[in-house]
């Protein structure tokens, strides 16, 4: 992902998370420290310290109130730059480029610049909540070149909306350039999607470095959300799965997903599945199910089930969007103290935890006629996905008893 990797926490724990970074030597010196409005900070990060970032070890070590990795949508403010006489030059060139069309600069439009955008390599993709007044369409490519110059790219794209066709597909335009097939590469593996047809999913970065972590080799794994690869390359590439069976009904990401197995040269051990994978006719051969679909996955869970080894069983990694209740609403009613907005997230994450590994248990039993033992592994926050919605990952270790 390009752009500045970050470790956001919260601003009173900032100078203890940044010592903590500095003795590790991963703390990118290059770039300034960022207070964001909502009273975090962003911690810039060396790249290639990524893999070596532990943010389970982090929270374990440092009980941090907010402890989250995130991607700068626009690079930080490098040290050099904060120093030179500033202002906004994109403002100024597009101000200067409208005035000289005889329009008038005023402070909407001031505000209906875009403050974050998305970089892929030399494409740049901004938000639906830029460049929506009238006035901009009157100067057309002229601005969309003025745009792209000033932000260090070549193409320049808009989305709109994420389609409701089932597929999650980004309603992308491109405003400069023709060909709309970008590049990323994360932790040494190579993602290439066309922006117009495929979500990148850059919050699932720690996610993804866990999964390379992975002792697979001998295993059989089975994605049954897999996308352009986000979990099926980290598998085959870094956790030296055996072999993996890729779920996909999306025909424009099985396309991205073939094109990248191959660049990573792994396309002799997977065997990529279009279409539900509800329909797949697979069953009692995985030691490993990733189930990565969010809000929920649940429709997949008896698939899941399906798939595990009989004799042996295996594990389920299950996403799911977890909603937390308000602070004050975690206590129930005459407890003596309050719970802490961490440790409330904590017992409702766990809670659903519990619910889910019965739900798994009733599932294997009424699949296979014999009874299963369901331990819950880990519990893992990726990121939080809105305002008391926090995105967890579940490991539950199933085995026939």
């Amino acid at each position: 992902m390009d752009g500045v990797p970050c470790l956001c926490v919260s601003c009173c724990q900032a100078q203890q998370f940044r010592r903590y970074l500095q003795s590790r030597e991963m703390f990118d010196q290059r770039f300034s420290v960022v207070k964001q409005p909502d009273g975090t900070v962003l911690l810039p990060i060396l790249p290639s310290c990524l893999s070596q970032l532990d943010l389970q070890s982090l929270r374990n070590t440092l009980a941090p109130d907010v402890c989250d990795f995130t991607w700068s949508q626009s690079p930080l403010q490098s040290k050099k730059q904060k120093g030179r006489t500033g202002g906004n030059q994109l403002e100024r060139t597009i101000q200067e480029l409208l005035e000289s069309q005889g329009e008038r600069w005023k402070e909407e439009l001031r505000r209906d610049l875009p403050r974050s955008f998305q970089r892929h390599g030399d494409l740049i993709l901004l938000g639906d909540n830029c460049f929506t007044q009238p006035v901009w369409n009157k100067i057309g490519d002229q601005l969309w070149r003025a745009v792209t110059k000033e932000l260090g790219a070549k193409r320049l794209a808009k989305m709109s909306r994420i389609s409701k066709d089932g597929f999650r597909s980004p309603a992308v335009t491109m405003l400069l350039g023709d060909n709309s097939w970008v590049k990323h590469v994360d932790n040494g593996i190579s993602y290439e999607f066309d922006v117009t047809k495929c979500m990148f999913s850059a919050g699932n970065i720690t996610e993804k470095l866990r999964v390379a972590g992975f002792d697979c080799r001998g295993e059989t794994v089975v994605d049954l959300y897999a996308g352009i690869g986000y979990f099926t390359l980290p598998y085959l590439v870094h956790a030296k799965a055996s072999h993996v069976h890729a779920c996909e009904w999306n025909p424009d990401a099985v396309a991205a997903l073939q094109k990248n197995l191959e660049v990573n040269g792994v396309s002799d051990r997977c065997t990529v599945h279009q279409g539900d994978n509800r329909q797949v006719q697979l069953c009692n051969i995985a030691d490993r199910v990733n189930l990565g679909l969010i809000p929920s996955s649940e429709e997949g869970w008896p698939v899941a089930c399906r798939l595990l080894k009989r004799t042996t069983g295996g594990v389920l990694h299950i996403h799911q969007n977890v909603t937390s209740p308000l602070q004050n609403s975690a206590v129930s009613e005459g407890a003596p103290q309050k719970v802490s907005a961490k440790n409330a997230d904590r017992q409702v994450w766990q809670a659903w935890a519990n619910d889910t590994a019965n739900q798994i248990t009733s599932l294997l039993s009424d699949i296979t006629g014999a009874p299963w033992v369901i331990n819950i592994q880990h519990i893992e926050h990726v990121k939080s996905y809105a305002p008391h919605v926090h995105h967890v990952v579940l490991d539950l270790d199933c085995r026939p008893s």
